[in-house]
């Protein structure tokens, strides 16, 4: 199958799986973390597939930086939910399942970033061609 578009590639699927499950799971926090916790975890599963669709239309080395913002803003979703277990605000069941589907997305980030950078790095030792 070929990539047409940002919404071809499974990084994006995921991501996009990921922002919907946070936003059901920050559905049940606390009414005082609407504007705390709630909301910087929804803004970092958001920037996820977000940071994966703006890089695809980039060039490669440009789509590679944004794939690692993708990386990051898993990296912080992760370390809130993580928060959001101990405070018990989530199950520990939810909490799993939220970092099941985290780890397969960093596989799949961390796969497409370093096939970028190979590109990139291929590209840059080429000879011009006339």
């Amino acid at each position: 199958m070929s990539i047409r578009s940002y919404r071809d590639l499974e990084a994006w699927r995921l991501g996009m799986n990921l922002a919907v499950l946070v936003y059901g799971l920050t559905k049940t926090f606390p009414r005082e973390e609407l504007y705390g916790l709630s909301s910087q975890l929804r803004r970092a599963a958001i920037s996820i597939p977000s940071n994966i669709s703006e890089g695809h239309q980039q060039g490669t080395k440009s789509y590679a930086h944004f794939v690692s913002l993708a990386l990051g803003s898993l990296a912080e979703a992760e370390t809130q939910i993580e928060l959001a277990n101990r405070l018990q605000y989530t199950t520990e069941k939810d909490a799993e399942g939220v970092s099941l589907l985290a780890g397969n997305l960093r596989r799949l980030l961390h796969g497409l970033r370093r096939s970028l950078l190979t590109r990139t790095n291929l590209n840059l030792g080429a000879p011009l061609r006339k």
